[in-house]
């Protein structure tokens, strides 16, 4: 009931509901056909999104050259700590030198932490 008494304040508030009273609104929004509504919705959304979008890649400009090896003085950490470390080492090498482009440090689709990690990863 509190759902549906949002839907209406809102409907109220956007002007869609102006001449329908509270019965009314519930009984077209709120009842048995609106919930049967909902699901043949909630059906036509489960067919269409049966796959995983595709990730989005981002390449690295050509200037960013990233480590193949962890770094020494990280090397009695933990793998991922040692691999964080590295990383950052080298995403202020690339900053200062000001050859990142675009690039930054965590990014829709991939930004330099992913592209170094990954590259370390690969590198093993």
């Amino acid at each position: 009931m509190k759902e549906c008494s949002t839907k209406y304040q809102a409907a109220k508030g956007d002007g869609s509901a102006k001449d329908k009273k509270w019965n009314d609104f519930r009984a077209k929004f709120c009842g048995a056909d609106a919930a049967a509504a909902d699901k043949e919705d909630e059906a036509d959304v489960a067919k269409t999104t049966d796959k995983e979008p595709e990730k989005a890649t981002t390449a690295a400009p050509k200037s960013v050259k990233f480590p193949k090896a962890i770094d020494k003085k990280y090397s009695s950490e933990a793998p991922a700590k040692g691999r964080l470390h590295t990383c950052v080492d080298a995403y202020h090498a690339a900053k200062d030198a000001g050859s990142l482009g675009d690039l930054k440090w965590i990014q829709k689709g991939g930004g330099y932490w992913s592209l170094c990690n990954s590259s370390i990863k690969a590198a093993g």
